[in-house]
């Protein structure tokens, strides 16, 4: 039975987790025009966002979400994530307003019941565990690279020693692998999650 966050001594336990990805973006008008996406407003990206993640990802599944699931009217985005299916669990971003990387203590305390009324289980900004007994990092942020030309939010980014990293946050339409990172947002996948397979074929290729 999965417990309310699945850590296994201490670490997180990526061996429970079926589905990954990240940077949905629900709510956010901007970002078709910033990330280059096909929709004709955010009302059709939010619709296609759901129908791609339910056709993917089985109810009973576990998905790891790496950060910015929703932006815009929070309420109103959150509650659009309700409708996704599986047990989801969140690693947060710079726009998730559960981040203690962009956030204050209080508005942490204020937005985090909204996250979980939509059925999001709020992990800390980085995740450290195995996956079938391979050392793995998860963080919203990666080891190098950005959505601008200016790399930000140093101070958050996981250090570099040696470890197999998933991220999201560049909005990269590259596939997947650089080196030892590996992109899983939606941008790089059609929209849609990601089975875990996908990672553990890499993992296994370092």
């Amino acid at each position: 039975m999965l417990s309310e966050s699945p850590k296994l001594r201490g670490q997180f336990d990526f061996g429970v987790v079926d589905y990954v990805t990240s940077d949905t973006h629900f709510g956010h008008k901007r970002i078709s025009e910033l990330a280059e996406r096909p929709f004709s407003d955010v009302e059709a990206m939010d619709a296609e966002l759901v129908r791609l993640w339910n056709e993917v990802v089985p109810p009973d599944a576990v998905v790891l979400h790496l950060g910015d699931v929703a932006l815009g009217p929070i309420d109103r985005s959150l509650e659009l994530t309700a409708q996704l299916h599986g047990r989801r669990f969140l690693v947060p971003g710079n726009h998730d307003r559960v981040s203690s990387a962009t956030q204050s203590k209080r508005a942490i305390e204020r937005f985090r019941p909204l996250y979980e009324d939509a059925g999001w289980v709020v992990l800390p900004e980085m995740l450290r565990g195995e996956r079938h007994g391979r050392p793995l990092l998860a963080s919203h942020y990666p080891y190098r690279g950005d959505s601008r030309e200016t790399e930000r939010h140093q101070r958050h980014r996981p250090v570099e020693e040696g470890l197999p990293l998933i991220h999201g946050h560049t909005h990269d339409r590259d596939r997947g692998a650089d080196g030892r990172q590996f992109h899983v947002g939606v941008d790089a996948f059609g929209y849609a999650p990601i089975p875990f397979a996908v990672i553990d074929e890499w993992l296994r290729s370092l």
